[in-house]
Parts: C-alpha cells; sequence; structure tokens
C-alpha cells in the first residue's frame, strides 16, 4: 500500500511537471524539453557505461543538448535550418576523440554514444517544431510577439497517459494472453487492445478543444500512439533485461527513472508528429 500511495504522489509530481511545465510558456516548454533530455541521456550512459562499455557521457549529452537548443531556435524562427549543419564538426570531433581514449572497444564506444542522441535527443528536438509558429491551444502565460502553442504536446501526452491507463487497468483486470512474455511478463493483448481503444474515445472526446486536425484523425493519432508507445516501453524493456537492471534511474520513487517514464515518447512522436505534418 505505501508503494501504491508512493506511485500515486509520484505520479501526480510527473503530470504536473510535463503539463505545468509544456502548457505554462515557451521558456518553461523548452526547459522540461531540456530536462528530459538530460536526464534520460545521462540514465541510458549510466547503464551503458555497467556493461563496460565506456560511452563518451559529456560530449554525448551536450551534443544532445545542441540539437535540442538548435531546433528550439530553428523553430522559434531565430536561426535558418541550415544551422543544424554546425552539428558535424561536433560528430567530427566525437570520432577524433575517441582515438585518444584507448578504450578496449572504441567501436562499441562510439555507436552507444552516438545512439543515445538518436534515440532520445533527435525525437525530443521535435518538439520544438510542434510548438514554435503553431496556433492553437494557448499557453497559461502569455508570450507577446512570439507564435506559439503547446497543444500537439500536451494532446500527445494526454493521449499517452490514458493509453498507459487503459491498458494497465484491463490489463490486470482482463488480460490472459501475454504479448511478449520474454520482454515484459505483464503486458497482455488484453491490455493492449484496451488501451487503444480507450485512447481512441478520449481522442474523439476531445478532438474539438484539441484542435489541429478533425476528429478521425485525432482517433489515428491515438492509434499511432497506442502501438508505437507499447514498442517504445518494449524497446527500453529489452535494453534494461539485456544489462539486467530493474529500472533505469530512482529520481521518480515508484516509477524509476527518466528513460522508464518516457520511453514510449521517444518512439512515439516522431511517427505523430510526421503524421501531423503531412496530414495536419
Amino acid at each position: 500500500m505505501n508503494n501504491f500511495f508512493r506511485r500515486t504522489l509520484t505520479g501526480a509530481w510527473i503530470v504536473i511537471f510535463v503539463l505545468g511545465g509544456f502548457w505554462l510558456h515557451p521558456v518553461s516548454f523548452f526547459l522540461a524539453g531540456l530536462i528530459i533530455l538530460t536526464g534520460a541521456q545521462y540514465e541510458y550512459y549510466r547503464m551503458i557505461a555497467s556493461t563496460g562499455i565506456r560511452p563518451q557521457i559529456i560530449a554525448g549529452i551536450l551534443t544532445g543538448i545542441a540539437a535540442y537548443i538548435l531546433s528550439t531556435l530553428i523553430a522559434a524562427g531565430v536561426l535558418q535550418l541550415k544551422m543544424l549543419l554546425v552539428l558535424i564538426p561536433v560528430f567530427v570531433f566525437i570520432l577524433v576523440a575517441e582515438l585518444y581514449r584507448k578504450q578496449e572497444r572504441p567501436f562499441d564506444s562510439l555507436a552507444q554514444t552516438f545512439f543515445a542522441v538518436l534515440y532520445i535527443a533527435v525525437p525530443l528536438s521535435l518538439f520544438p517544431f510542434s510548438a514554435f509558429s503553431h496556433t492553437g491551444i494557448e499557453s497559461f502565460l502569455p508570450h507577446p510577439h512570439v507564435a506559439f502553442s503547446p497543444g500537439i504536446v500536451v494532446a500527445f501526452f494526454i493521449l499517452l497517459w490514458i493509453n498507459d491507463t487503459g491498458a494497465y487497468l484491463i490489463g490486470i483486470t482482463l488480460g490472459r494472453n501475454r504479448l511478449m512474455e520474454r520482454i515484459s511478463p505483464k503486458k497482455s493483448w488484453e491490455g493492449f487492445a484496451g488501451g487503444m481503444v480507450v485512447s481512441a474515445l478520449i481522442a474523439w472526446l476531445l478532438s474539438g478543444w484539441l484542435g489541429v486536425l478533425d476528429a478521425y484523425e485525432w482517433i489515428i493519432v491515438s492509434v499511432i500512439i497506442s502501438v508505437a508507445g507499447t514498442y517504445g516501453d518494449l524497446i527500453e524493456s529489452m535494453l534494461k533485461r539485456s544489462i539486467g537492471v530493474k529500472d533505469s534511474g530512482t529520481v521518480m520513487p515508484g516509477h524509476g527513472g527518466f528513460l522508464d517514464r518516457f520511453d514510449s515518447t521517444f518512439i512515439s512522436f516522431p511517427l505523430v508528429y510526421l503524421f501531423i505534418s503531412l496530414f495536419g
């Protein structure tokens, strides 16, 4: 019971942090994404380091932060898209730096250093492009002279959490058939289907308020979130199982770490952003 209350209290703070951060103001939107990115990359590198592979932790995190900052400035219209090219010498530096580290498995180090940027920083760097220069749901605090709407990110997290909650409740009630037992023994097909249905229903009910897309398009987005989010969770579970750890971190009591809480985001948000960019 104590664990239940701890998880509930931590979960409430996670909701406040995410919705409050992304919804409050463009600056808090930027900071919320930056905190998630930095925390998740650090946890990833720390887990990989426990296997004996030594990724370039500082260089990898700074590269992810640089990509996120550049994306924010580009999305806000401060910089041109071509400024992303400044990341090229950063990548070259990481490659050259590995020559001087004298690691036994240098290419394993490089692969893990770059993978964290691809897996975590790139998806989160799409957040600013979904918010700046957009109209829709307004932030709580005014931001004169800046076109900004956090609606897509806010809607994404609401539907993601609805899916997770529905999948959990229906899974523990009706779950009989394991979805992928060797990776995540508790996930069931019944929970997966239930979460998808509940998420689609909420997407339809909230579509008028969310804007940007029509009702049936929000239902498609909810399905993308359900499917891709489940795979995102399974991928992170596969990582933890291969390393032999239960949680990626302890920063969120009862919920693990940043990777544990946002693993679904890294896989599903890029697909949601792609769909909205093409059809929104």
